[in-house]
């Protein structure tokens, strides 16, 4: 090789193996290079043995795969641009037409989106079903239902369901449940062994975590995962991951693997602040309810007690308030705009605190029974001081709603 651009495309020296550090490395590849023929022709991506395309794995996405399972207790991982595309890999690898797909009024919105528009157009129906009540679930799954989804707690309203029984329902009619599990993140509780020691055990068949959130907690990344324990039903999710071509970036599943040690710490933190102001947020005049699984009288406390680890830090940073009815939509928005240190903005998990107001009746088919009348709007506390955060939520109803 005598030019410069051969040479040093091509140059021999490789570093010595053996090299450990607390990171992993970070393997960046679209090509993957063979040895020689015989293993282009032989090598295995499906079991993880080997390496083909970068599309199909990494040392650095298998790294993040095997350790997302041990924060679920799942065997086998997926990793996928977004929560939502995770979400769209489930409903793509286990319907079809003429299936049904069941969805709980209270799940995360563009859950209910995509079912309303491709599953839809694809011949693939939909229906809701009330999280909070197991014998609507149960009455609802027919013939055409090859799949349950699941959410604990729901989207924007935080009511927690009675978790195991919905499961034992899917269980006794041999449909396929899967649950978003970005709210407990793997740490409330364990989606795949619901009531540890019980025999056999009692979990959901896939877990479907927006890897955006907790296990980041940064703000700054977009991956999602599909988490089973069954191999084959894992392998047809894994073959419709392939045919559509989801990958994640190497520096995207690096962000990730950097902060998983620290999950639960942050989760901790975030819990444990938004308890204090749930609770001060009670206390205030301007709310007519205030909605967090830990507190008593927030809907499906009971089941939040019953399977989460309220000790450990087990519901999350996030809560909402419903305003006290006899408040406008310009107020509550001039509230929000008052706000210093909650940003608004969609997601959470992150540093800072958020809020967003929410118009409830667009998103759910009645008005819950179990929810007051009025404007709702959801805070994600971040890692702020407790202290400032509150005086931030006090200045803002003082400023907005005097």
């Amino acid at each position: 090789m005598t030019d410069i651009s051969t040479a040093l495309i091509h140059h021999p020296y490789v570093p010595p193996e053996g090299f450990a550090a607390p990171q992993p490395g970070v393997f960046k590849a679209s090509t993957v290079l063979f040895p020689n023929v015989a293993a282009m022709r032989n090598f295995e991506w499906k079991d993880k043995t080997a390496y083909t395309y970068g599309l199909h794995g990494t040392p650095t996405t298998y790294m993040l795969e095997e350790r997302l399972c041990t924060l679920e207790g799942g065997l086998q991982c997926l990793l996928l641009p977004s929560g939502l595309a995770a979400i769209a890999n489930v409903a793509l690898s286990l319907l079809s037409s003429g299936d049904e797909v069941l969805i709980p009024d209270n799940a995360y919105g563009p859950n209910k989106v995509l079912a309303a528009g491709e599953l839809k157009a694809w011949g693939i129906s939909h229906r809701f079903y009330d999280p909070l009540d197991p014998r609507d679930l149960a009455a609802k799954i027919c013939a055409q239902t090859r799949l349950v989804w699941l959410e604990a707690a729901g989207s924007v309203t935080l009511e927690f369901p009675d978790l195991c029984e919905l499961v034992r329902v899917c269980k006794a009619r041999d449909v396929v449940c899967a649950l978003d599990n970005t709210w407990g993140a793997g740490l409330a509780f364990a989606p795949f062994d619901l009531l540890p020691g019980s025999s056999p055990a009692l979990g959901v068949d896939i877990s479907v975590h927006a890897l955006t959130k907790y296990p980041s907690g940064g703000g700054d990344v977009l991956m999602g995962s599909v988490i089973t324990r069954d191999p084959a039903l894992h392998m047809k999710l894994k073959l419709t991951h392939m045919r559509l071509g989801s990958g994640v970036g190497a520096n995207d599943a690096e962000a990730v693997l950097r902060a998983l040690p620290s999950m639960a710490l942050r989760y901790r933190t975030h819990d444990q602040a938004t308890r204090q102001l749930a609770h001060w947020c009670q206390s205030r005049a301007e709310f007519a309810q205030v909605l967090h699984p830990a507190l008593p009288d927030s809907p499906g406390h009971q089941h939040w007690r019953a399977l989460c680890k309220p000790d450990f830090g087990g519901a999350a940073g996030l809560f909402s308030v419903i305003f006290q009815p006899h408040y406008a939509q310009r107020q509550i928005d001039a509230f929000c705009d008052a706000l210093q240190l909650f940003g608004i903005g969609y997601s959470w998990g992150g540093p800072m605190s958020l809020v967003v107001p929410y118009e409830l009746a667009s998103m759910r088919s009645n008005w819950p029974a179990h929810l007051k009348q009025g404007i709702l709007v959801r805070f994600s506390i971040g890692l702020e001081a407790v202290a400032d955060l509150q005086a931030d939520l006090q200045q803002a109803l003082q400023t907005a709603l005097a």
